[in-house]
């Protein structure tokens, strides 16, 4: 019989708190004791003592029991009282092109429009006049004068430039990008949905909305060019810094051919220090043909067939709706005009890019692949209609065993989590966005219309597996980052509801308990990541991703949730951080 089978039907038939007796299994290489070892198994359990074979759980208990698995030559940690948890899991990351970001020179935080000016106005000095500064995902729902910069505002810094102020897929041009695009009043009269225009006068503000189908940018030749090594050493680099927070698990949620081959290298070369799991990046508007044939290849992969314990795709990621962020969410009731987002149309509701019927039929034709489907849906009618294809795919091919998901659900309605339940849909949500942006939603919608923004409580008891994430994009760095990744920020966030900038917590009664809170960035996104029966939870026959932290997670003060620090991570029961004493 197989080690690890072996060990779980032992251990199945011995009473609850104790271990194998020494002989029923081999001494163990590395005991961790004396600590707070929160198992995050069906019964929440915590034990004083774990041993570990083979990079696999193969005991746990009290300090007594685990002494038998214990020889000369097993490594002892002794915890001293601290919490060890599963190793944290990220449900959404974009790590390829965030390790890149800042290549080429580093980009200062900005919290007000002088901060972006005074960036744009740095970078007109030493790119060559006529070329494209560009500047990403400075989200102004962030920024305190809560707005786009103006077109004027734009030409005033960099006047001999053509400058994209992009943010997701919507984002403010200065008069030189307009005009290299062919976009005046004549063009503006044709896409209003697109193309934002001062009322007055017809002639466009510079605000566009999904952007990609009307502007185009042109590279910036000045910037450095890295090679294929110094993109593998940054991306190393990266995932090392999530290992110093205790992430080692990661899904990336939108992932390109050449991040596959990345990841494949560093696999290849021992040198990823975080599990992937990989959503791969589909055209959904493409003809069905060409869909299907997509669809074939990443069905065919050996990283879906048979899975890599480090890397391994799972299925495919599209985009339903523009961003909640930018302006673009598609509601269920109007926007509302806006000098925030530069929305003058009373009737406005976002903008849906996949409409229902092809929707349903990339469900149906990713249900039929086995592969989990998801779709990015801020607004409540994006996610809305996503439940309703799976709905309507879900009579004829089951859902929930694709592990099909929601991305970002970030305002939702009752029927929606209702839905979900039912059908055995994930969520994966994105709780520092309401932190850092939820201040400015609800001087655009009010609170009301937040009572089912990041619906966290309302989605655990309905019973539908939710997971944290944090649609990391930029920079390295866990709270310098574009949507930081520092999970202890996520759950605080996930347990106070408290917003930057703001005195009210935001619907507090939607606010996790510590377990769920520990739930959700373990066993929670292990399930959306396709292997909670191998990690997620610290359980015998599991794998041994192990994290140390400096305090007690269930029993500290709300505040000192995100102040916590990583003392040691563990993947497969071998150290990728240590902490300096």
């Amino acid at each position: 019989m197989h080690l690890r089978l072996a060990i779980a039907v032992l251990t199945w038939c011995i009473p609850a708190g104790l271990v194998p007796t020494a002989g029923l299994v081999p001494a163990a290489d590395l005991v961790l004791r004396g600590g707070k070892i929160v198992t995050v198994d069906p019964q929440f359990r915590i034990v004083q003592a774990m041993a570990v074979h083979e990079g696999r759980v193969v005991a746990l208990g009290t300090d007594e029991q685990i002494a038998s698995q214990i020889d000369e030559q097993t490594q002892i940690v002794d915890l001293g009282g601290r919490m060890v948890l599963p190793g944290l899991i990220d449900s959404h990351v974009h790590p390829t092109g965030a390790s890149q970001y800042e290549a080429d020179h580093e980009i200062p935080p900005m919290e007000t429009i002088d901060d972006v000016l005074n960036y744009v106005r740095g970078r007109a000095a030493v790119v060559p006049k006529g070329e494209w500064i560009v500047l990403q995902q400075v989200f102004i729902t962030r920024l305190r004068e809560q707005r786009f910069p103006t077109r004027a505002e734009l030409d005033s810094v960099a006047p001999d430039h053509p400058v994209w102020f992009r943010t997701g897929p919507d984002g403010s041009a200065n008069s030189l990008a307009l005009s290299e695009n062919g976009i005046d009043k004549a063009f503006a009269a044709k896409y209003p949905d697109q193309v934002a225009v001062d009322p007055s006068t017809g002639a466009p503000t510079g605000v566009i909305r999904r952007s990609s189908s009307i502007l185009k940018t042109r590279p910036d030749k000045s910037r450095k060019s890295l090679s294929q090594d110094e993109r593998d050493d940054r991306l190393v680099e990266l995932l090392k810094d999530y290992n110093r927070w205790g992430i080692t698990g990661i899904i990336d949620r939108n992932c390109s051919d050449s991040a596959r081959a990345q990841y494949a290298r560093l696999l290849q070369s021992d040198r990823l220090t975080t599990r992937v799991r990989l959503s791969r990046s589909l055209s959904p508007n493409a003809e069905l043909s060409q869909i299907d044939q997509r669809l074939d290849e990443i069905a065919s992969d050996p990283l879906f067939k048979q899975p890599d314990p480090r890397l391994a795709v799972i299925g495919v990621k599209v985009f339903e709706d523009g961003g909640m962020l930018t302006g673009s969410a598609y509601f269920t009731r109007p926007w509302g005009t806006s000098t925030i987002y530069g929305i003058v149309d009373p009737r406005y509701r976002g903008m849906q890019f996949i409409d229902d019927d092809r929707l349903e039929q990339l469900v149906r034709m990713c249900a039929s692949h086995g592969l989990a489907f998801t779709a990015h849906c801020q607004g409540d009618a994006a996610v809305e209609a996503l439940v309703e294809a799976y709905g309507r795919v879900d009579h004829d091919i089951p859902i929930a065993p694709t592990r099909s998901s929601i991305t970002h659900s970030s305002f939702m309605s009752p029927r929606a989590i209702a839905g979900a339940a039912k059908l055995g849909v994930g969520v994966d949500l994105q709780p520092a966005w309401l932190y850092l942006d939820a201040r400015t939603l609800v001087a655009q919608f009010g609170s009301e219309r937040l009572t089912h923004f990041v619906p966290l409580r309302s989605l655990l008891e309905a019973g539908v597996v939710a997971g944290g994430g944090s649609d990391h994009m930029q920079k390295i760095g866990s709270l310098r980052s574009v949507n930081p990744y520092n999970p202890f920020l996520g759950m605080w966030v996930a347990v106070t509801r408290t917003a930057r900038w703001h005195d009210e917590p935001i619907h507090r009664e939607q606010a996790l308990t510590r377990e769920q809170m520990i739930r959700f960035y373990t066993i929670n996104n292990a399930w959306l990541m396709r292997a909670e029966d191998e990690i997620g939870s610290l359980e015998v026959g599991k794998r041994a991703d192990i994290v140390v932290i400096d305090r007690d997670l269930l029993t500290c003060s709300d505040d000192e949730i995100r102040d916590t620090l990583v003392e040691s991570t563990w993947l497969d029961g071998r150290p990728v951080y240590q902490s300096q004493p």
